[in-house]
Parts: C-alpha cells; sequence; structure tokens
C-alpha cells in the first residue's frame, strides 16, 4: 500500500536536490512526505539538516509506500539501484527516472510486470527552477502518472511531453543547449574583454543580455527573427555583425552540432561505450 503523498528521491544531487528545494518551498510537499537517499552518510546528514526530509543511504527504505518514485542516480549507477529496488515496488507506484539516456524498457526489464515508468530529460537550470524537462511515458504509464510524474517537474521549471523517441532530440537542444549558451557567453565576454571592457563589466553585461533577450522571447512571445530583425537598422552597427556571423557559418554549426548531440545520445542510449 503506497502513501499517497510520500516522494522518495534515490540519489539527491543536483537535480535531485533541485527537486527537494522546489517541492518544499511550494508548499507541495511537507519534509516530512520526501525521502531521499544519498551514498554519503555526511550528505544525508547535510539533506536533514538543510531540508527536514527522512534522508537515508537505504535505497529499498526510501521506496517503501512511496507513491512516487525519483530515480535521479548516475546512468552508470542505475544498474546497482535497480538490483536494490527491483522488486520493492508494485504497480500502484510510479517510477520517474531522470538517468540521462535510459530508455524506459530497460528500467522495466529490471521491475515488476506493470510498473508505470515515466522518463524525463531535464537540464541544468533546473537548480535555480528555471529549467525545462521533456518528459515521455513507458509502456505501463497512463496519463495519471504522466500528471504526477509532470506535477512533480514542474516545480523545478516548464515541462513538454513527447513520445520516447523524441527524447535524444531533447537531449541535444535542451539537455546540452546550456552549455551552447555558456560557449556563446564565453565567447561574448572574451569579445568584450579584447575590446577594452573589464571582465566584471564585460560578463555583467553579456549575461543580463541573454537573461533579457530570452524573457522577450518567452514571456513577449516574439518570435527569433522579429526580434533580431527589431535590433538590426540598415547600414548599422548590428547587420555588420551578423554579416560576419553567417560568413562565419553559425547557424550551420550549430545545426551540425546538436545533430551531432543527438546521434551521440542515440549512440549512449542504445548501450555503445
Amino acid at each position: 500500500m503506497s502513501d499517497q503523498r510520500k516522494i522518495a528521491i534515490l540519489g539527491a544531487g543536483r537535480i535531485g536536490e533541485a527537486l527537494i528545494s522546489g517541492l518544499l518551498s511550494s508548499r507541495w510537499r511537507e519534509p516530512d512526505e520526501i525521502a531521499a537517499t544519498a551514498r554519503r552518510e555526511e550528505r544525508v546528514a547535510e539533506l536533514r539538516e538543510r531540508y527536514g526530509v527522512a534522508a537515508t543511504r537505504s535505497n529499498p527504505e526510501a521506496v517503501a509506500g512511496a507513491a512516487l518514485v525519483v530515480i535521479a542516480v548516475k546512468p552508470q549507477d542505475l544498474d546497482v539501484l535497480l538490483g536494490e529496488i527491483g522488486g520493492l515496488i508494485g504497480p500502484e507506484q510510479t517510477v520517474l527516472t531522470v538517468a540521462a539516456a535510459i530508455p524506459t524498457a530497460q528500467i522495466e526489464s529490471r521491475l515488476a510486470r506493470g510498473v508505470p515508468v515515466v522518463r524525463a530529460m531535464p537540464n541544468t537550470p533546473s537548480t535555480v527552477h528555471e529549467g525545462i524537462a521533456g518528459l515521455c511515458a513507458g509502456a505501463h504509464a497512463g496519463d495519471e502518472h504522466l500528471d504526477l510524474a509532470e506535477e512533480a517537474l514542474s516545480h523545478l521549471g516548464a515541462v513538454v511531453r513527447v513520445p520516447e523517441r523524441a527524447m535524444d532530440a531533447i537531449t541535444a537542444v535542451s539537455g546540452s543547449g546550456p552549455a551552447y549558451f555558456a560557449l556563446l557567453a564565453e565567447a561574448m565576454i572574451e569579445a568584450g574583454i579584447l575590446l577594452g571592457l573589464s571582465r566584471e563589466i564585460s560578463t555583467q553585461l553579456v549575461v543580463q543580455t541573454m537573461l533579457g533577450t530570452a524573457r522577450q522571447l518567452r514571456d513577449g512571445g516574439m518570435h527569433p527573427v522579429e526580434l533580431r530583425e527589431m535590433v538590426t537598422s540598415p547600414g548599422g552597427t548590428t547587420i555588420a555583425a551578423i554579416r560576419e556571423l553567417e560568413i562565419a557559418g553559425v547557424r550551420a554549426a550549430f545545426l551540425n552540432a546538436i545533430q551531432a548531440a543527438m546521434v551521440r545520445s542515440r549512440e549512449l542510449a542504445a548501450g555503445e561505450p
């Protein structure tokens, strides 16, 4: 019998801890309704002290009676974890996995028949509750299981539902996406330094410009072309810069890079080293 309020978070690393923080700060769950696990005793003590949750090193103890079991361990630790809990989870519980590149069928094969598995691909801005996650259902998961998983993940940011075949594309676009923006920010900051700005000022200019542009696109519902044209006046500074970016093939480089990320995600999902 599961407690409909209890959530177990197995592997409270960055994403796992962000989920704990989001669930508690929104008051969607209270500390005594969350069980969390970590491998080291000092980490367990830290989670207890910081959040007041029932933290433990025992995964079997944490999953007992949990309506939602969140698997947030590293992909390489998944086999050991499923060996510990596979026989303890029943069809009345929902498993939500955020382990990158691991298909739902691989997890279902280690659980009892009929256990609903939902897979998500969150990204690192989830740690500041501004992330986005792709969400898909396994063979035994219905709308009620997706609803529960989506409601939990909504405390980390936005959620989009996709068929599982789209998860490699989600990984390539938004899972790896923060690294692309970080690389762009790094290049723009270096350019500012080249032009004589201090690193501090250049960093502040670039980061705030990225944040403000993202908010215009999201909150203002603007199309990227619309925003770009709004900034680009005839014969001005912006069009001179855009021309250089187009000559350098930046647009094509992004298309190729994101496609390469999707190919690699498929290789990892297939178990290739």
